[in-house]
């Protein structure tokens, strides 16, 4: 196991390619065929799920051979399943980029420099991140669009960033 216990998707297992074994993945990556160079491909809780011996490029992503994968009924069982690899195995991002699961702990503050909570999780339900918010007072989380109108500055190396939630209907400001 890792010490950087963040763990980015990098591919989806979409069955079994041919009678040999063989696996599909639908890679999640600039580059599929660097699926390999990972090393071990990790379930969400961050146990071994795959470890590709060898790869050739499919249409969306990989087909290859995995160690713990030796019939075609294997490789069907396990469609669906997600495949993660931990943070510190990526390069560091070049300046003014970073990955979203840089974001994962950071602060989130209000203009008046406020501690709102810290950001529990990324997602996208189809059309753009949001970032999960867990309320630095409890209760239920929240979501605030991964905008620049919503999250105009980012300090990750300080741990924080900056929030401005979009008005909810019911607040907005009377028209004059």
């Amino acid at each position: 196991m890792t010490t950087d216990s963040r763990l980015i998707l990098v591919g989806q297992i979409g069955g079994a390619f041919g009678v040999r074994g063989e696996v599909r993945v639908t890679a999640f990556t600039a580059d599929p065929l660097a699926l390999t160079a990972y090393g071990p491909l990790l379930h969400a809780d961050g146990t071994v799920a795959l470890t590709l011996t060898s790869t050739r490029p499919d249409k969306n992503g990989v087909v290859g051979r995995a160690k713990e994968i030796t019939t075609k009924e294997q490789a069907d069982a396990l469609r669906g399943l997600k495949l993660h690899v931990p943070r510190d195995r990526f390069p560091e991002p070049d300046e003014d980029e970073f990955y979203l699961a840089d974001l994962l702990g950071v602060e989130v503050r209000d203009t008046a420099g406020a501690v709102l909570g810290t950001v529990k999780s990324v997602q996208n339900f189809g059309a753009d991140d949001m970032l999960e918010i867990a309320p630095a007072t409890g209760g239920p989380t929240w979501y605030l669009p991964f905008t620049k109108e919503a999250t105009p500055e980012l300090h990750l190396a300080d741990g924080w960033l900056l929030a401005a939630p979009p008005t909810e209907v019911g607040e907005r400001e009377p028209e004059s």
